[in-house]
């Protein structure tokens, strides 16, 4: 489906209205509960009573359906411009259903920055089942097309890239995969910008996945997944896969998003503008060689991103001066951003790529990645960003004074 859009004063793609109202009411009618209830409950049965044998009248087990988790499955899926919603225990959960879709003997495509979850995921699992993966870099469409083969069903991606923040162009990728076979299975992980700032189906995606730990819950205190799809065939796929392999969340953590879809428009505008006042203090710091912030006009990919996004979250990157005795020494020094993997939360998070999220990455890959153990990964928070300038200020000053 074609994207068409209108632009932001700001450069970036102009917010579609409605995007807090569809947060707060979609799945959310108080009339599916004899209660009223407005806000929808946690229910935590296991099992459902049947009028008459194999006749549910519409759950019958807990891992096949669920009140609390089909409200959040809805929410998903009318944020996303989506049809059809499924939650997984985690954004991993939601990976390895999806890579279920293939056989043995398929090959997928793979973007080369990639979470290293998904890097270890693909290289130490998938492909014992038997199925192909080839890398390459996203931002160059001739080196895609090099590493299509016959057998390809899959092509998967993340845009911006992790941890580099390359942009990837959704519209371009997806129109190569579809050019070469409408069957292949065009995935975007949208965990960085979730959809209020960029929406992978409207540019002809097929699956958009997520982890739903991040920003979409944003509060640190629940670990899901997710996935989201237009097409009625692939849907019933995906669900069945859903209730056969079981990775299915509790009721509990479907009520703890659900929750936090609520606040997720005001939650990204604030991630979007105090990651940038931060990034752009960084780059004009003397002991920051560069920073990686889509938002920022020198990124390389920055007309690209203001073409197909609304704006930048709160999680970059950028390389700071010295190697890794310095880089360990500035992040023991932080008092505000807590030393931690993950990202998306209210609270900022800052962390060592090569040694933490990224160490499961092929020490060759990293380095031709530009990993390296002065590359730090921020997650701006919503705390003051005057205060978190100051804390990495603190910080640089107690690792380089002499």
């Amino acid at each position: 489906m074609c994207c068409v859009c209108t632009m932001a004063q700001n450069g970036f793609l102009e917010q579609k209205p409605g995007f807090a109202t569809i947060a707060i009411h979609a799945g959310q009618e108080p009339e599916k509960w004899k209660s009223g209830a407005v806000v929808p409950p946690i229910v935590t049965a296991t099992t459902f009573k049947q009028p008459a044998p194999a006749e549910p009248i519409e759950f019958e087990y807990g891992r096949s359906g669920n009140p609390t988790r089909n409200t959040l499955e809805e929410c998903l899926a009318a944020l996303e411009d989506g049809k059809h919603g499924f939650a997984f225990a985690s954004g991993l959960g939601a990976a390895t259903t999806i890579y279920s879709l293939l056989s043995a003997g398929d090959h997928v495509v793979c973007c080369d920055d990639v979470y290293g979850g998904i890097n270890r995921l693909f290289r130490n699992v998938v492909q014992r089942m038997g199925i192909e993966i080839s890398f390459a870099d996203f931002t160059n469409l001739e080196k895609v097309e090099k590493v299509f083969q016959a057998n390809t069903k899959m092509v998967w991606m993340e845009t911006p890239t992790n941890p580099m923040m390359k942009v990837i162009d959704i519209g371009a990728i997806s129109k190569l995969a579809k050019k070469r076979s409408s069957d292949i299975i065009v995935v975007v992980d949208n965990t960085f910008l979730t959809p209020y700032l960029q929406k992978p189906l409207n540019f002809g995606t097929d699956i958009v996945v997520y982890s739903l730990t991040k920003y979409m819950n944003g509060h640190s205190d629940a670990i899901m997944g997710a996935a989201i799809v237009r097409d009625d065939k692939l849907a019933e796929r995906l669900r069945f896969l859903q209730n056969a392999m079981g990775a299915v969340p509790s009721p509990m953590d479907c009520y703890l998003v659900n929750r936090s879809l609520k606040t997720l428009a005001l939650r990204m505008e604030q991630h979007k503008k105090s990651s940038l006042i931060v990034a752009n203090w960084l780059k004009k710091h003397p002991q920051v060689l560069s920073v990686m912030h889509p938002g920022l006009p020198e990124h390389p990919q920055h007309e690209l991103a203001r073409r197909q996004m609304s704006g930048h979250s709160g999680v970059f990157s950028f390389v700071m001066a010295g190697g890794l005795k310095e880089s360990r020494k500035f992040l023991m020094s932080l008092q505000i951003f807590i030393l931690a993997e993950s990202l998306g939360g209210y609270e900022s998070l800052a962390e060592l790529p090569s040694l933490m999220t990224h160490a499961s990455v092929p020490a060759e890959q990293r380095a031709e990645l530009g990993i390296t153990d002065s590359l730090i990964r921020l997650s701006i928070g919503l705390e003051d960003p005057e205060d978190l300038i100051n804390d990495l200020e603190h910080a640089f000053k107690a690792t380089f004074s002499k």
